[in-house]
């Protein structure tokens, strides 16, 4: 378990970072790092968050991940207001401060990767493909088209993760958010894959590809609530 340490806040003053956001961080940054080494992101597109208690941990915005250190930690409050570090938290914080406001996300990934995103640019919904769209919530919406950093394009994703765990922005990439940040990141990759999958067939002359019904999604989901370990 880390120590407390303190840390420089954007309005000059210091803030003692708790073990468990310390923690938090290094998890963060590990994640951050493994966008980029996993190909769902290139250089500093995309952003990761997690929220400890009412503090969100954000990536900083235009720092190449592999630069960042403990000290670095960048950390804002559920309106914005920054209370940890001098940098800049990431241009899309509208995006992942609306998620933690209105679901129970503890972590959130944002990414540019490429065969979302191609999809994100075709249809307004992923086609049902393969069963894993019943673990992201059903079908995966696209939310409509806004500038980053916006309000508005928080708003649009807001729509279209209604009742989900990720949702496809168009012209743009992927977010997804769960109870861990590698919970939130395997959603993400679930969803590329899916994505990658669906381009895939869909690219075979002559042939199309068949999709699931909702009944078919109905029943995965059933069996998903029962997947995994018991305690």
């Amino acid at each position: 378990m880390a120590e407390e340490q303190e840390v420089r806040t954007a309005g000059g003053g210091t803030r003692g970072v708790r073990a468990e956001e310390a923690d938090a961080w290094g998890e963060l940054v590990d994640t951050a790092r493994r966008t980029v080494t996993e190909g769902l992101v290139v250089g500093t597109s995309g952003n990761v968050s997690v929220r400890v208690g009412d503090t969100v941990l954000v990536t900083p915005s235009g720092v190449p991940y592999d630069r960042l250190a403990p000290d670095d930690v960048t950390g804002v409050d559920l309106e914005g207001r920054q209370i940890l570090g001098t940098l800049v938290p990431t241009s899309e914080l509208p995006m992942h401060l609306a998620v933690y406001r209105s679901t129970d996300a503890r972590a959130v990934v944002h990414t540019h990767a490429v065969h979302a995103t191609a999809v994100s640019t075709l249809v307004p919904e992923l086609p049902t493909i393969h069963y894993m769209t019943s673990a992201l919530g059903g079908p995966v919406r696209v939310a409509p088209y806004a500038t980053y950093g916006t309000d508005e394009l928080a708003d649009n994703m807001l729509q279209a993760l209604a009742d989900r765990s990720a949702c496809l922005l168009q012209n743009h990439g992927t977010i997804t958010y769960g109870n861990t940040l590698a919970q939130a990141y395997d959603r993400t990759a679930q969803l590329e894959w899916m994505c990658h999958l669906w381009l895939t067939a869909r690219a075979v002359p002559n042939l199309t590809p068949n999709l699931l019904t909702e009944e078919q999604l109905a029943e995965v989901g059933e069996r998903l609530r029962g997947y995994g370990q018991r305690a």
